[in-house]
């Protein structure tokens, strides 16, 4: 694990330039993503609750998720944020006490949406989360996560607007980058990024721009959201359906592909 400050120092950094996450869901998930080159590691809250057999949407509990960052702390050293949904409770109090225990667990940076939530109450959330982050001495990065795309919570064609005012109520009441699921069309997403001083997340949706096109409209991070659970558990039932149909040891081998010493990689 790395040293918490340091690692949160440099999770900061890498918003610098354009960081991309393929969110992972457990110690293993994590330690090949850290293998192939991840920069830092971020959970999907979704996927996170599917590997724990609870549906997305704060029915995982809060334990198991703590459990989570714990076990993937200990195996990788890149910086690590947490999905947080919305923070696991509705008063800001209790949010900050949650985080304050996924920063314990490893966490130095988090997602924390509003979804259908009164929108004043996602900026109490914030505040009381980065004055918890604070009294534990680690400069949190706080992505705050709006979904008036992905939950249509603005009239039509105003969408873009709510969401800098959103933006830039986010910014002051303590956030370090807003995160727009569902935002696309390049010329939304320049007018975002010029309207907002915080680091723009975008997740991945068919149809989005590439990365290199991302990064010259001004976006800082993208995450791949649920994507990388998806096609890992898409090949996983391709590989047993096929067992199952035929028992074959060596289709089944040529579906693992290279093999990845996995006692190697958890040795470190």
């Amino acid at each position: 694990m790395l040293d918490q400050k340091k690692a949160a120092s440099a999770f900061a950094e890498l918003h610098r330039d354009f960081l991309i996450l393929p969110n992972v869901w457990d110690a293993a998930s994590a330690k090949v993503v850290e293998h192939v080159g991840a920069r830092a590691v971020a959970t999907s809250s979704a996927a996170v609750a599917w590997a724990h057999g609870y549906c997305d949407g704060h029915d995982l509990p809060i334990s198991k998720l703590i459990a989570t960052i714990a076990e993937i702390a200990r195996v990788v050293d890149l910086p690590i944020t947490c999905d947080a949904e919305g923070g696991y409770a509705d008063a800001p109090a209790d949010v900050a006490e949650n985080v304050r225990a996924l920063i314990g667990a490893g966490a130095v940076g988090i997602n924390l949406e509003d979804g259908h939530t009164p929108y004043a109450s996602h900026l109490r959330k914030i505040e009381a989360v980065r004055e918890a982050a604070e009294a534990e001495g680690v400069d949190l990065y706080i992505n705050a996560r709006t979904d008036v795309y992905l939950k249509n919570l603005a009239p039509p064609g105003k969408a873009l607007e709510e969401v800098v005012l959103r933006g830039q109520a986010c910014r002051e009441a303590g956030a370090s980058g807003l995160f727009a699921p569902f935002l696309s069309k390049p010329e939304e997403i320049a007018v975002l990024v010029a309207a907002v001083a915080l680091p723009l997340n975008l997740m991945a949706w068919p149809g989005l721009p590439n990365a290199a096109a991302l990064k010259a409209l001004g976006v800082k991070r993208l995450s791949a959201a649920t994507w990388v659970f998806r096609a890992a558990t898409h090949a996983l039932a391709g590989a047993a359906r096929g067992f199952l149909i035929d028992g074959d040891s060596d289709a089944l081998a040529l579906c693992a592909g290279e093999r990845i010493d996995f006692d190697a990689l958890m040795k470190g």
